[in-house]
């Protein structure tokens, strides 16, 4: 309950502005309860303490900075980590295994990771970035993923207002769910042996 008290006194005291930070934050992997925010700033668009589209908007414009910095910060930075990467086998073959995965699936990835399986959205936005994945595409991609993001939380956070605890908890179970699905799918195709 402390979590969820302290995101209502953020909302209240810094409303439009704290909406932009949590979804940049959070899209730079730092663990903001950010769905939360923006169920909440739904819910006080719907009372009419918030104007929708200024909260739609810092909400997505948080979201795209978040997303481009995370890209470009592992593309700049990715280099220093190659050689300890070189060093091992394993590690090179990882690296280049997702190199390859980005390069056939890359649109779908960048896509799908923001607001189906959120959870995963900031770190391929730095394996993106690591593996120099087209940065047009990418931006392209995460524009139109965000836009599913941000609507669907805080359109939820419109239309459930009285029950945004409960709708919070929920919604964050099911993104867990789905990412854990998701991840040990990958995990078992990735581990198999190549024949």
């Amino acid at each position: 309950m402390a979590m969820i008290e302290a995101v209502l006194d953020l909302m209240t005291s810094y409303s439009i502005a704290i909406l932009f930070l949590v979804t940049f934050f959070s899209c730079l992997c730092i663990p903001i309860p950010s769905s939360l925010e923006m169920l909440t700033g739904g819910s006080f668009v719907a009372t009419g303490d918030l104007a929708p589209v200024s909260t739609l908007a810092a909400a997505y414009l948080g979201a795209i900075t978040g997303d481009n910095v995370g890209y470009f910060l592992a593309r700049t930075f990715g280099n220093m980590i190659t050689g300890w990467l070189d060093a091992n086998p394993k590690r090179a073959k990882l690296r280049n295994n997702a190199k390859a995965y980005m390069d056939r699936k890359g649109p779908i990835s960048v896509f799908l990771s923001c607001w189906l399986v959120a959870p995963l959205g900031p770190y391929v936005n730095l394996v993106s970035g690591f593996t120099r994945y087209n940065w047009p595409k990418f931006a392209i991609w995460g524009a139109l993923d965000e836009i599913f993001w941000v609507g669907l939380y805080v359109g939820e956070g419109y239309g459930f207002s009285d029950q945004i605890t409960a709708l919070g908890n929920a919604s964050g179970f099911l993104v867990a769910l789905l990412a854990v699905i998701f991840l040990g799918r990958w995990l078992w195709n990735v581990s198999k042996p190549k024949s």
